[in-house]
């Protein structure tokens, strides 16, 4: 049995985080390295290493995930025209990934610069 990612303990209350939402499919906490003054990261429930590993089957889940950041992004006053927000997902050691559990990075709170990286 491989050992469990910082997620799934996070998931399983192993470790603590700053939940700020939880349903069936997913957890929602504040990143403890903040990129911006919101960073929220969504994690699906389900092991799934990253988004280059999802499978067909997975469509729900990872639908599940944008609109919760969504409504996320919404309750935070991010989401309106003069505000704005980032979905950033990393796949792999060169797209930033640190952590092997699909994450859906939520960023907003201040005006973002382009490109990223």
């Amino acid at each position: 049995m491989s050992e469990k990612t910082l997620f799934e303990r996070i998931i399983d209350r192993e470790i603590s985080a700053d939940i700020i939402h939880e349903d069936e499919v997913c957890l929602a906490f504040k990143d403890i390295a903040p990129q911006a003054p919101f960073h929220i990261l969504v994690i699906p429930k389900k092991p799934i290493p990253r988004l280059g590993e999802a499978s067909d089957e997975d469509q729900n889940t990872l639908g599940h995930l944008l609109l919760t950041a969504r409504s996320i992004a919404h309750d935070l006053g991010l989401a309106d025209k003069e505000n704005g927000f980032r979905i950033v997902i990393n796949n792999g050691k060169d797209g930033g990934e640190t952590v092997p559990h699909l994450h859906v990075h939520l960023i907003g709170g201040r005006s973002l610069s382009w490109p990223p990286g």
